[in-house]
This record gives C-alpha cells, structure tokens and sequence, in this order.
C-alpha cells in the first residue's frame, strides 16, 4: 500500500494546514508537525479526532461538552478553550463553564475523604467516605442544576485521568443509577484518552468490566457479551507470562 509522502515544500506544507484549520477552525503545534513528518499520521490522528470528538454519537454537543470541560479543568489542558467555544455553540454559557470547574475540584478532593476514613475513622463514629464525598458532590449539583448522569460520566472520565479507580468505578455505578445510556458513558470514558492517556482508558474500560462481572451494574446484552469475553488480558496473558 503506498502512502502520502511528506512535504517537500512550504507550498505543500501551507496546503494541508489550511485544509486542516478550516475544518476544525484553528491549529495546535502537533498538527504542524505531522503534517511535515508524518501525513499517514496526521490523517489517522485527523479521523480518530473526527470519530471522537466532531461527529455526534450518544452525546448531544452540549452534554458532551459539559463532560469534556470537567476533564480538561480536571487535567489543567490550557490550551483546549476551543471547548468552551463548542461548549456555546451547544446551548451553553458561563455558568456551565463554572459548574465543570466546581465537578473537577470535587474530583480533585475525593482522595481527601478516603485519607480520614483511612486513618481517623476510629475516631468518627459511623464515618463512610463515600457518603460523605457524595453528600457534597449531591450539593453542589443542586447548587448547579447539572443533570446527574453527566456529573457522573464527567468524573468518571476525570478520575480515570489520575488512575483513581475506585472513584472511576464509584461513578460509573452513579452513571448506572442516574439513568445514563451504557453508550454515553463509553464515550465520556472514551474522551478522556487524549488529555489521559490511552492506558489509562484501558484500565478504565477493565474496572467497567469487572463491574458488570461481578453484577454491580446492570448490563445490557452488548455490554455483557464484552465484560464475559476471556482472553483480553493483553499480552501477558496471551503469552502465558501473567
């Protein structure tokens, strides 16, 4: 199979970068350079993007967004205020802005809650870190009106970026719960790669599984023929090693 030489001259180099920003309305320093070293990559790189994030699958623009913000606040992405933009264009305004921010501190503190049941329990008669992390996150939702499967999948997604997965797990239970799509809540995990990274996705995906598993989220057939599927331990297991 042949593939696309790179660019040989500025001319060439200028075409592909216009072509690139005027279907996403502005350009990022990697799409510079695989465009000169590696246009194969580039075009993948371009249709995943596309795929995950600028075609409409489960989320509508805004629940999307609203997800996308809580993440991106959660992983301090500066440079992505391009989601803010989508974000308005999807219905949605400042106070949303502020809503994802308020969802990714949360995040941020879950570790807090963990840390006292940990270690001053014996002294807090009755303490539950779950219920107490909850118990605020169930205020400022309230405070702010998010609709509760969004908050559940946004978390989800930001927990997953800091390799939390009990918390990860926690809401992916709350994403259940909340009335989510099983559908919507894989593609709010599925966001996550790029600002988290692709091996944090695939642990995410295997705290999803054991969930299903062993029955704590009631599964759809499609969801259950995946989770009960043997052999996806990767190459330790294929190669006998685990």
């Amino acid at each position: 199979m042949s593939q696309t030489a790179p660019p040989r001259t500025a001319e060439d180099v200028a075409g592909l970068l216009t072509e690139l920003k005027a279907k996403r309305g502005y350009l990022l320093p990697h799409h510079g350079l695989m465009a000169v070293a590696a246009p194969e990559l580039l075009k993948a790189y371009d249709a995943t993007y596309t795929a995950l994030t600028l075609q409409e699958r489960t989320l509508t623009l805004y629940q999307k967004e609203v997800i996308w913000l809580i993440i991106l606040v959660s992983t301090e992405e500066a440079i992505a205020t391009h989601h803010i933009d989508r974000l308005r264009k999807g219905g949605g305004d400042e106070a949303d802005v502020a809503a994802a921010l308020t969802f990714a501190a949360w995040t941020d503190g879950a570790d807090r809650h963990a840390f006292v049941a940990r270690h001053w329990s014996p002294h807090l008669e009755g303490f539950d870190s779950v219920a107490s992390y909850r118990d605020g996150l169930n205020t400022l939702r309230e405070r702010h009106g998010t609709e509760s499967w969004i908050v559940e999948i946004g978390m989800a997604g930001a927990h997953q970026c800091h390799r939390r997965w009990d918390w990860v797990a926690e809401h992916i239970v709350g994403a259940y719960a909340a009335g989510a799509e099983e559908t919507a809540i894989a593609e709010g995990l599925s966001l996550a790669m790029f600002p988290g990274g692709v091996p944090n996705f695939v642990d995410a995906c295997e705290v999803w599984r054991e969930l299903i598993i062993d029955g704590k989220v009631a599964a759809g057939e499609p969801f259950r023929a995946w989770a009960q599927m043997t052999g996806q331990g990767g190459f330790d297991e294929a190669s006998a090693k685990s």
